[in-house]
Parts: C-alpha cells; sequence; structure tokens
C-alpha cells in the first residue's frame, strides 16, 4: 500500500481543493498502478469534507481495480492503526476516514 502524506494546503477550502488538484491528483492520475494508495491529509474543520471525499471517490474511479483512501487528522499511532485496518479491508475504496486519535468522540459499536 502507497502512502501519500499531503500538507501545505491553504485554510480556505476552494483554495486547498484547487492546489490539490493542480498538484497531488497530477502525480496519481496519469500513474498506471496496481498498488493501493492511501492519502493521508491533516486535520481540517468540516468545510474540507466534501472536497477531499470527492476527491478520493474520483481517484478511486480512475485508479480500479487498485484501491485509493484517504485518511484526516490523529496522532501517528492513529493513523498506523486506519492503515492497518484499510490494509486488511481489501473491499474498501473511495473512502475519507476522518482521525480522532484522543477519544474525544464516542465509538460506534454493534456490542449490546
Amino acid at each position: 500500500m502507497r502512502r501519500l502524506d499531503v500538507s501545505g494546503l491553504p485554510d480556505d477550502p476552494l483554495a486547498a481543493a484547487a492546489r490539490f488538484y493542480a498538484t497531488v491528483a497530477t502525480i496519481l492520475v496519469p500513474a498506471a498502478t496496481e498498488e493501493d494508495i492511501v492519502v493521508v491529509f491533516p486535520a481540517a474543520d468540516h468545510t474540507h469534507r466534501a472536497w477531499r471525499l470527492a476527491a478520493v471517490q474520483s481517484l478511486a474511479r480512475s485508479h480500479a481495480p487498485a484501491r485509493v483512501n484517504a485518511v484526516a487528522g490523529g496522532d501517528a499511532p492513529a493513523i498506523t492503526a486506519a492503515l492497518a485496518f484499510l490494509k486488511g479491508a481489501q473491499g474498501l475504496t473511495g473512502q475519507y476516514l476522518q482521525l480522532d486519535g484522543t477519544g474525544a468522540a464516542p465509538v460506534v459499536t454493534s456490542a449490546a
């Protein structure tokens, strides 16, 4: 699984999307690869979710059958855990997972 760390994006969501498509996406789009890709974004507020998800879904469609997913935020252990999860989830592609390494959010479980 190829990890691609993204950094230095502007705070404004429109400017961030433009820079991502102009730089990072141009690296990935022509790459005909069978290797799965995980894009690692820095933490951002909710205004960045839609463009990031759309970008990852578009990249996933263009790279099939290879998988493309993304994670955002979190600390190093949270990113490591998410990467391990994605490596084992062979059917998962086109997903954008926002991480919380602090345990501040409730955990969703199927346990009663």
